[in-house]
């Protein structure tokens, strides 16, 4: 019986010795000393012993297991200390190289644009406002205008929040609504911010940027809007822009026109093109929020900040502005 006892420490010894793998000691430690492992298996022959005999074996038995036991934990230990010097070695860092540095980004081309806007305006006493993202009907529609059933409404579809309660606001004349509610004329601002529609395509996003303005006081004329257009649009594309005011219907403006800019193509031609609508307040508008329209009167004007930055900058399809593709977005730092 020793010398069985002795042959199997022995053999396992030697395969503990020769296993160079966690997993394989782990099943190795298993078929050794697990619950029908060839150790506990000797233990089952001491049923058929002598008294005398059975003691002497069951010592042998249990100095072999602690005996193998010890020799799997320091063979693990050793294969965890190869493992660990390894991963130190291919994860080991170099102090000496030198640093990566920092990337510098830029601003969006839309947000560049809306800045350039504002300050342009800023410049000539407009007083850029900001309001709610998500309105109510009156603000979007009713003050402006646009009664319910009005065709206009399906021209600006949106999206409805709260069982219809709310919507995404179409445009940002609701600020130039809230503004005239609060404040007695004069009033001269640009409403800058976003505004949400059910439109998708090359040249129109579900959601996009649009800057409004607004400027109510007395004897307030569409010359004042043609000249105060003229001069922004020449110092937005830096050039003197040749501008054509085409009539236009807008509900919240009487007269109203879009306007047209002479643009030259790549080709030498040139083509008239549309860039923003604008109009005369407006009187039920004005008497929607308790101006006098006897006394006072104003003008309006809208544009896209994707179309603009697609002009200055040369773009021809809006979704690029919104893919996040930095391989175009870094054009612009």
């Amino acid at each position: 019986m020793s010398d069985e006892i002795e042959q199997l420490v022995h053999s396992a010894q030697a395969d503990i010795a020769a296993c160079d793998d966690p997993r394989a000691l782990e099943t190795l430690r298993v078929d050794l000393l697990g619950k029908k492992g060839r150790v506990t298996g000797l233990l089952k022959q001491l049923g058929g012993m002598a008294p005398d005999e059975r003691k002497t074996y069951g010592e042998r038995v249990n100095k072999a297991k602690e005996t193998l036991a010890a020799a799997l934990e320091s063979r693990g230990e050793t294969l965890d200390s190869a493992a660990l010097e390894a991963r130190l070695a291919s994860e080991r860092i170099d102090v000496t190289l030198d640093g990566r540095g920092e990337t510098i980004g830029g601003l969006h081309p839309i947000t560049r644009t809306i800045q350039r806007i504002t300050e342009i305006f800023g410049e000539m006493g407009f007083e850029a406002v900001e309001g709610p993202e998500i309105e109510d009907d009156f603000h979007n529609f009713g003050a402006l205008n646009i009664p319910e059933a009005h065709p206009a409404r399906a021209m600006q579809d949106t999206f409805y929040v709260l069982n219809g309660e709310r919507l995404l606001r179409t445009h940002t004349s609701p600020v130039q609504i809230r503004t005239m509610q609060q404040r007695k004329p004069p009033i001269r601002i640009v409403c800058p911010g976003r505004v949400y529609r059910v439109d998708s395509d090359r040249t129109h996003s579900p959601m996009f940027h649009q800057m409004e303005g607004l400027y109510v006081a007395e004897k307030v004329s569409l010359a004042d809007l043609k000249y105060d257009l003229q001069v922004f649009l020449s110092r937005f594309f830096e050039r003197d822009i040749e501008a054509l005011f085409r009539p236009s219907y807008f509900p919240f403006v009487e007269p109203g026109a879009d306007v047209h800019i002479k643009w030259t193509l790549p080709d030498g031609s040139w083509r008239w093109l549309e860039v923003l609508g604008c109009g005369v307040v407006h009187p039920k508008v004005l008497e929607a929020v308790g101006i006098d329209s006897e006394k006072y009167s104003g003008y309006a004007f809208g544009m896209g900040m994707e179309r603009m930055a697609m002009l200055r900058y040369g773009v021809d399809d809006l979704r690029l502005f919104f893919n996040n593709d930095l391989r175009f977005l870094e054009q612009f730092h």
